[in-house]
């Protein structure tokens, strides 16, 4: 192998690398880019999860006091949840009078 066949070649092993360490530079310029994306997702899907839990308690509320106006589809839920209302009150009234 003569010296000008070794420059090639080394010549063309540079070119290479020089095009990997590109495609390596872009390559994680896409990925920075996806990371952010990701955490944007992430941030509006925790938006997303607590407006549907305000939503819930909302719900769950409003059907509360509909079977206490009345409806008598929930007559049972609502004296459960009086019940329950009723005994955390009176462990708390019982906590402050220790």
């Amino acid at each position: 192998m003569c010296m000008s066949e070794l420059v090639k070649i080394v010549d063309s092993l540079e070119n290479k690398i020089s095009k990997l360490l590109h495609k390596l530079e872009l390559q994680q310029q896409v990925n920075e880019t996806l990371e952010k994306e990701l955490m944007t997702i992430k941030l509006e899907h925790d938006v997303t999860r607590r407006s549907i839990t305000e939503w819930k308690e909302k719900y769950n509320s409003l059907k509360l006091a509909n079977s206490m106006l009345g409806s008598d589809t929930n007559k049972t839920e609502a004296k459960l949840k009086i019940n329950t209302l009723i005994r955390e009150l009176d462990y708390c009234i019982a906590q402050l009078s220790e």
